[in-house]
């Protein structure tokens, strides 16, 4: 049994992509390539070809089929289905590991042995033109720098929910950061989230304001699998999560410019009926949680740009509900 399977879901994308990954393996250090790691590909029903040539010259098993097209929800979930490997770790094809001891930072890791591992990774950015690496600590919303024990998924049923294809990965890791009491945050990263100018998340400045929408659907996923699994202190927490985030969003200045009021307006929308569902559960935590969770999102917005509330909490529930018909 290989100790770690590196999956990789491809749509478009020529070998050209994913070769920086794949090199960012084959240089690793003190591992055993060709017996410890594979690598896992699936084509998602696009264009995407990996020749018997290309594959073959990569010092470990590099396993590439095509499924039809479902989305990247499901092409992950097909890679951990192909798998045997004590572990995987999901990966997109334009990332790569950011250094030469990457894997044998996370074998180390290993032979203590977690359920889930959650490690600081580095994002590759830019500021006003300038090339910047930031590092991301206790991430639970991408699926960078984070690893599962194949076989925790597997009896927990822990799978990407395939009707979600954008901000998916939130809904996988925190149900994986959930379902165990063996979970290990790693601070030394490993994992590089590579800048590509045609990645759509990264260039267009209004991709939160446009996506913020699907933001909703996937944690109203993940509180209806809590809600399933009988976990209802944890649904509780990260619907007040969503609301808190949604009103403290709804504050930053790019939501609050008049030039972005169809955003917004179907942002609010959207949310309406999110509240409108989850309502008897923000009602049944305490006022005290509450403010803690608030205090906690607040903290990070503001340090996102966050301006001044115009209404309190209170006020802007209302204005949701009289969207709903319910005010």
């Amino acid at each position: 049994m290989r100790k770690l399977d590196i999956l990789v879901p491809v749509y478009n994308e020529d070998e050209s992509v994913i070769k920086p990954l794949l090199d960012s393996i084959a240089v690793q250090q003190n591992v055993n390539l060709e017996e410890d790691v594979g690598v896992i590909v699936c084509c998602d029903g696009g264009t995407c070809t990996l020749s018997d040539t290309f594959r073959n010259s990569y010092p470990f098993q590099i396993e590439y089929f095509c499924n039809e097209h479902k989305g990247v929800s499901a092409a992950r979930n097909a890679c951990l289905d192909q798998s045997e490997a004590e572990y995987v770790m999901f990966c997109d094809v334009d990332d790569m590991f950011m250094n030469a001891c990457g894997l044998w930072i996370l074998f180390r890791e290993m032979q203590i042995g977690f359920d889930s591992l959650v490690s600081v990774f580095v994002e590759e950015t830019r500021f006003n033109g300038e090339v910047m690496y930031v590092n991301r600590e206790r991430d639970s919303t991408f699926v960078h720098g984070k690893v599962h024990r194949r076989q925790y998924l597997v009896s927990k049923g822990i799978r990407w929910n395939e009707g979600l294809t954008i901000h998916e990965d939130s809904y996988f890791n925190i149900l994986a950061q959930n379902l165990s009491t063996e979970v290990k945050y790693c601070p030394t990263p490993f994992y590089l989230w590579k800048w590509r100018d045609d990645s759509v998340c990264r260039h267009d400045p209004k991709y939160i304001l446009k996506t913020y929408s699907n933001m909703l659907d996937s944690n109203d996923a993940l509180v209806d699998e809590f809600i399933k699994r009988a976990m209802q202190d944890r649904a509780a927490f990260y619907t007040a999560f969503m609301i808190f985030d949604a009103y403290y969003t709804m504050n930053k200045p790019e939501w609050v410019n008049q030039e972005n009021g169809e955003y917004r307006d179907s942002t609010e929308r959207r949310f309406s009926e999110y509240f409108t569902k989850h309502e008897e559960l923000w009602n049944s935590i305490p006022s005290m949680e509450k403010m803690q969770i608030s205090n906690g999102v607040r903290s990070r917005s503001v340090s996102e740009g966050m301006l001044m509330e115009a209404v309190t909490i209170e006020q802007w529930l209302r204005h949701i509900k009289e969207l709903s018909g319910n005010g």
